[in-house]
């Protein structure tokens, strides 16, 4: 079984469903609202586990009733999660979604800003019994980067999706990082291979292009978590690169036909479904 590692974030997404997002000092009235499990370090290791991988979290939350539904969460989904329980709230993030799945989200990131390079080195030996390791950037950027440098140093491949991206450029030593167009030049010196993330047009690896996979978006919140996930996974079982591409452009294609990000983390079953729709 492939084993993944995962340093990051859990938050609560706050979704309102609306025609158009406010002007400065507009209100405006919402469709729909509701509220769902979210932080990108979370929907990865959710979505490596319904993959069928093992999986290894790192993160922390406040002692407050989202942190307490985030461990019946993981729990659920059999995530064994080191959860560090901080004297903060737990992040939340509200997101604006307009008609076509358009999306703008806000992260606060609360307990999160107490996850440290200590609370990485308890987790260690997780990490060094991984395949390969998974961080993005709603945790301290120092965190973050050490979280990566640990990885390294015990010889596991590591992923970076640099999300959000940070204010100023970084260039870390990476194994891959997955950025979007947007958060692209913030990592443009990282020393790694670049597997960017193209929403409809797919992804691209080095100079190969890998054709999104036919889905009916209405949502593309997590889409990009469910790549990540995907990628991990096909990387940890010994897939190509090109393959492990392909995997990510099938899972975010099935996150976007659903509402929600924890919802649309797709099974290895409906993966697989996907992938054999389309032939390579």
């Amino acid at each position: 079984m492939a084993r993944v590692a995962i340093v990051g974030s859990y938050g609560v997404g706050l979704t309102v469903e609306l025609d158009r997002v406010p002007d400065a000092g507009e209100t405006v009235i919402g469709r729909t609202f509701r509220r769902d499990h979210g932080g990108k370090g979370s929907n990865q290791a959710v979505g490596c586990a319904r993959l069928g991988a093992e999986v290894d979290f790192l993160t922390a939350i406040g002692d407050d009733a989202f942190g307490h539904d985030a461990l019946a969460l993981w729990a659920a989904e059999g995530v064994r999660a080191d959860a560090v329980i901080a004297d903060a709230a737990t992040m939340v993030a509200p997101i604006l979604v307009e008609p076509g799945g358009v999306n703008r989200i806000v992260v606060v990131p609360g307990a999160l800003e107490q996850l440290s390079r200590g609370h990485v080195d308890s987790f260690a030996e997780r990490i060094a019994a991984a395949d390969i390791c998974v961080v993005q950037l709603e945790i301290p950027l120092d965190t973050a980067v050490y979280a990566l440098e640990v990885a390294r140093r015990a010889g596991v491949r590591t992923i970076l999706n640099p999300a959000p991206a940070p204010v100023e450029p970084i260039a870390p030593v990476v194994d891959y990082v997955t950025p979007n167009e947007t958060e692209a030049a913030a990592v443009s010196g990282a020393h790694g291979t670049f597997v960017l993330t193209l929403g409809e047009q797919g992804a691209q690896i080095g100079d190969e292009r890998v054709p999104a996979f036919p889905a009916n978006a209405v949502d593309t919140t997590g889409a990009g978590d469910a790549f990540t996930a995907a990628f991990a996974v096909a990387l940890a079982e010994g897939l190509t690169d090109l393959e492990a591409v392909r995997w990510g452009c099938a899972a975010g294609a099935h996150m976007v036909e659903h509402p929600g990000v924890v919802p649309g983390l797709p099974t290895r079953a409906q993966l697989e479904a996907r992938l054999a729709a389309v032939p390579a």
